[in-house]
């Protein structure tokens, strides 16, 4: 086996390894020979996962790069980076000590993932039902990990905890409904299946999830920690808990301390353009006041819910038609436009994207909340867009699912800085494309800036520094154009999935600084178009990686 076969043959035994460990993650992905099960929770299947990543790596790095193309370079340094980043995760043990609402615990990733799985033939029905049956056991060893936690001195979070049962509760009123999937096509047996579907959620599940709320009401509360301690530094270890998840996160070794800094900074530049489109609109230069109005003046909603579709239709269809204007290559495809489903609206965000399944079976599309119109800001709607949509999240996906000839790993969206980062590049590309149609959406680009960067501030100031949850949710308040209720959630966020946040304006500006290098390197000979052709063009890739490919191919010093 040559070099570019054994490449190759790791590359594949990661997206195996991927998937396996991660089976509902798989079936979103369309990866759906994994819909029998659930991952197994228990520090054992975590060693041995370890182990098996560890035996990809050393074989990785054994193969001497001299001998290797370009492409199967980029693969080598992707497995390298992608199994360091997990082993990062695996440090964490984040099984011991995590509860929320948000879907990163066991129990919430069940509510908000398990019925996006569509059903599409008798094989998957029949598949579904097996990984139903699975969940008792699944919430089971979630308990046993949190009681692994306590032995250990972690204790999740009381308001975090408080809200995972509030969920539960919710859940437990009509658990058929949560369980009930999608179901498209043909197929014989649906009615059966749907039969099936409510006797199990109604039975073995509804009492499985009371077992597991009892268990966090019974063990978790008493000890779960108060709001002045929400951040990882206060267990033991947890400071180096948090940077092994920042540098996961960022693929980066930019320390917290860094991080927080930078944040202040970015945040008080903003608030200067905040200050002179401010002045412009309302005839007030002052932050507060700026602020109260982007939140409270009735102007800025919409009226109907096909006004807000109709408008976001119109904002990625214009990109779109510009977009060849910026970009070598352009999606195979262009991106669907729908409204979230209302059974979905009342707990979903503004807007999302929803990616192509590898498979073909389903098209990237583009997910605008149009529920409660009057009570959604007009502002939000063209930076999300270009974030989600055109030019962020369809391009950077849909041009790496078009790379056939590329491994899956590669295909993958792995690396969040570098995929959250090309997001949020987005919203100000769009500036420079011209795409902002008024001073009220340039408003909505700043307040998505403004929001990242505090991210940087609050997310390290808990988690490295020991900031309060009232520390944090102060400091967004009087920094950023959010009401009380979006900021306390997001809050919630931060500490429930810690480094996550920082990823995304750490991705953005080392894409801004590698292209402000090479234009500086380059010239008059710079070209931008190719610039995006070459980031986007060989899939996910870890910041540092990408910066080693750039480096390559226009062989300048960055």
């Amino acid at each position: 086996m040559n070099s570019t076969e054994q490449i190759a043959e790791l590359a594949n035994q990661l997206f195996t390894h991927l998937m396996a460990s991660n089976p509902l993650e798989a079936s979103l992905m369309g990866d759906r020979q994994y819909d029998k099960q659930l991952s197994p929770l228990n520090r054992e299947n975590d060693v041995a996962l370890a182990k098996a990543r560890n035996e990809i790596r050393s074989a990785a790095q054994q193969i001497d790069p001299a001998t290797l193309t370009p492409q199967d370079l980029l693969t080598r340094e992707v497995i390298i980076s992608q199994t360091n980043c997990m082993d990062s995760m695996f440090g964490a043990d984040a099984s011991t000590y995590t509860v929320s609402a948000f879907p990163v615990a066991p129990a919430s990733v069940l509510l908000a993932f398990l019925r996006m799985v569509g059903i599409t033939s008798e094989t998957e029905a029949a598949d579904y039902l097996l990984r139903l049956q699975q969940i008792p056991r699944y919430l089971g060893e979630a308990a046993d990990e949190l009681a692994r936690g306590r032995s250990l001195g972690r204790n999740p979070i009381k308001t975090l905890v408080s809200g995972a049962i509030d969920q539960i509760n919710k859940f437990l009123e009509n658990p058929a409904d949560s369980m009930t999937p999608t179901i498209a096509g043909n197929w014989d047996g649906q009615n059966e299946f749907r039969t099936s579907v409510k006797q199990i959620a109604e039975a073995e599940i509804a009492q499985a999830f009371s077992e597991y709320r009892d268990s966090l009401i019974n063990n978790c509360l008493p000890t779960a920690r108060d709001d002045d301690k929400v951040g990882l530094v206060h267990l033991d270890g947890g400071l180096e808990m948090y940077e092994g998840l920042v540098r996961a996160h960022t693929t980066t070794e930019l320390s917290p301390e860094f991080l927080h800094n930078l944040g202040i900074e970015i945040v008080n530049n903003l608030h200067k353009d905040f200050a002179e489109i401010g002045q412009r609109l309302f005839g007030t230069s002052d932050i507060s006041e700026i602020f109260g109005h982007m939140t409270t003046d009735a102007n800025l909603r919409w009226e109907t819910s096909e006004q807000m579709l109709e408008a976001v239709t119109d904002v990625v269809r214009r990109a779109e038609e510009a977009a060849p204007n910026w970009f070598g290559k352009v999606p195979s495809v262009p991106c669907e436009i729908s409204a979230i489903p209302e059974v979905e609206a009342e707990g979903s965000g503004m807007a999302y994207y929803m990616p192509a399944a590898m498979d073909g079976s389903r098209p990237g599309t583009y997910y605008q909340n149009v529920s409660h119109p009057t009570e959604r800001r007009i502002f939000d709607l063209e930076s999300v867009a270009f974030h989600e949509a055109v030019p962020g999240h369809h391009f950077q996906l849909q041009l790496a699912l078009d790379q056939s000839d590329l491994p899956e790993i590669r295909r993958m969206t792995l690396f969040t800085a570098y995929a959250e980062g090309w997001g949020l590049y987005s919203e100000r590309l769009a500036f420079e494309m011209g795409l902002y149609s008024n001073d009220v959406q340039l408003l909505g680009m700043l307040a998505a800036d403004v929001w990242r960067a505090s991210r940087l501030v609050v997310d390290t100031g808990m988690h490295a520094f020991g900031w309060s949850r009232q520390q944090a949710i102060d400091y967004m308040a009087n920094n950023t154009p959010a009401s009380l209720e979006e900021i306390t959630s997001e809050i919630n966020r931060y500490i429930a999935m810690p480094g996550q946040a920082v990823s995304y304006m750490t991705g953005r500006l080392e894409i801004e600084r590698l292209r402000s290098s090479l234009a500086s390197s380059l010239g008059d000979n710079f070209d931008l178009k190719r610039f995006h052709d070459e980031v986007l063009g060989s899939g996910a890739l870890p910041l540092d990686v990408l910066a080693h490919h750039l480096h390559s191919v226009f062989d300048v010093a960055i």
